[in-house]
């Protein structure tokens, strides 16, 4: 939803920066790996070493260079297909950390409850797949606008809980996992319906290469 509807109100303060940086001639390519990087560290180090404040306060403000590097090249008059594929790749790896580090700190450091276990793979899992069905709908030709839970959602969810964590708010990180667990799940069967209440939805399409779709009995 925030991926929609959030952008135009942080607009004034993301767009000044964006302006910075373009005429410093710093390229949004640049600032997509930098964040990424920047978070996979903040993530693999200080979450499993339970300095979990810290790192939600860290990785919002490294995650903020995802709303920069699309400004940027909005700025310049556009993105390139290059910089929205390694823009859609490095969301992935930087999530892929972030639950990663908070799977590993629940494993070592939070006793390990069962529960929370599952919730957190839920959430890992099904945000990669929310993500995936939207690419592969798109490839396809379709149109997939907006969902429950998208990737601002999951991290302010994720964020939010380890840092209340942190600051010893009880059930915190529970309470986060298990509604995000949920709704992630949910923008996944959301977004196949959207797909398959699409125009084209029921079109046949070619088998995959290597595949002979002649039938076995037709075979010479």
């Amino acid at each position: 939803m925030l991926s929609v509807h959030g952008r135009r109100p942080i607009a004034p303060v993301v767009e000044p920066i964006a302006r910075a940086l373009n005429s410093m001639g710093v390229s949004p390519n640049v600032m997509t790996v930098f964040g990424t990087v920047a978070a996979i560290a903040i993530s693999v180090t200080l979450i499993p070493t339970g300095h979990l404040f810290a790192a939600a306060v860290l990785t919002g403000l490294f995650a903020a260079f995802d709303l920069l590097d699309g400004t940027m090249a909005r700025l310049r008059g556009g993105g390139t297909r290059f910089g929205a594929v390694l823009d859609a790749s490095c969301d992935r790896i930087t999530d892929g950390a972030l639950f990663g580090a908070i799977l590993w700190w629940v494993m070592h450091s939070h006793g390990a409850p069962g529960h929370l276990f599952v919730a957190v793979v839920v959430s890992l899992v099904a945000g990669q797949v929310t993500s995936y069905v939207k690419a592969r709908a798109e490839a396809s030709g379709f149109k997939v606008v907006g969902g429950l839970v998208e990737r601002p959602e999951r991290l302010i969810l994720a964020l939010v809980g380890i840092g209340l964590e942190g600051l010893g708010v009880p059930w915190a990180i529970e309470i986060a996992m298990w509604a995000l667990a949920a709704g992630s799940v949910f923008t996944v069967v959301q977004r196949l319906v959207m797909v398959g209440r699409g125009p084209g939805a029921g079109d046949t399409i070619a088998p995959p290469a290597g595949v002979d779709d002649q039938p076995a009995g037709e075979r010479a």
